[in-house]
């Protein structure tokens, strides 16, 4: 019965091994793609919000902070963010979803352009545009973080099963099955010997009848 239950376990585990070695292949590749493009993706933001930085500082020197600090008071655009998330080879990844209150994307200015710079303008611009590449930055590099936690677990129960229950039950199986086999063998030299035995004992009794007859 534990030899049946140790195959059986060993079966499972050989299974489960090639699955597992096959989720984290799957992981890495996905990860790896994900990382590429967090890589663009933060070159892409950390370079749109320094030209805005740039735009600011220009139209901060050619404007008074009054009047910046004025146009700059009351957002026009809103932006509303619903958090979702989906699954992916057993990890919940987040997915951002971003809607504005007007379809018109130049509707981003809140103040007139008479007493306005246009660096002001192309900052405002630069940063309605960088908008989404942040949000998908953020996006990406959670899912990173998520799906490189997933990859460490499932790399320690590949190495576990690998390392530890699989030879461990292979052992186990070795050492019952040669067991069973030195119980096998002696039964049947005890059964040889008792076969023997009564020949020897048969024959010994034909003599006597032999004798007396």
């Amino acid at each position: 019965m534990e030899l049946t239950r140790l195959k059986k376990k060993l079966v499972t585990a050989v299974k489960g091994h090639k699955l597992l070695k096959d989720k984290r292949d799957e992981l890495m590749r996905q990860f790896l793609d994900l990382v590429r493009e967090n890589m663009a993706l933060r070159q892409k933001v950390e370079a749109g919000i320094l030209s805005a930085n740039k735009n600011f500082v220009i139209a901060k020197a050619g404007m008074s902070e009054q009047i910046l600090n004025t146009a700059l008071m009351s957002p026009k655009q809103e932006v509303y963010l619903e958090a979702g998330k989906k699954n992916v080879m057993s990890v919940d990844i987040p997915v951002f979803e971003t809607k504005t209150r007007t379809a018109d994307a130049n509707d981003v200015y809140s103040y007139g352009f008479a007493f306005t710079s246009g660096d002001l303008d192309g900052a405002v611009k630069s940063l309605a545009d960088i908008l989404p590449d942040m949000l998908r930055l953020a996006e990406v590099e959670k899912s990173c973080q998520l799906m490189a936690s997933e990859i460490e677990k499932t790399r320690r129960r590949v190495n576990a099963l690998e390392h530890v229950i699989i030879p461990e039950t292979q052992q186990n199986i070795k050492y019952i099955t040669m067991k069973l086999d030195e119980n096998e063998r002696s039964t049947q030299i005890r059964l040889m010997k008792v076969k023997d035995m009564m020949l020897e004992e048969a024959h010994h009794y034909k003599e006597k009848e032999v004798m007396v007859e």
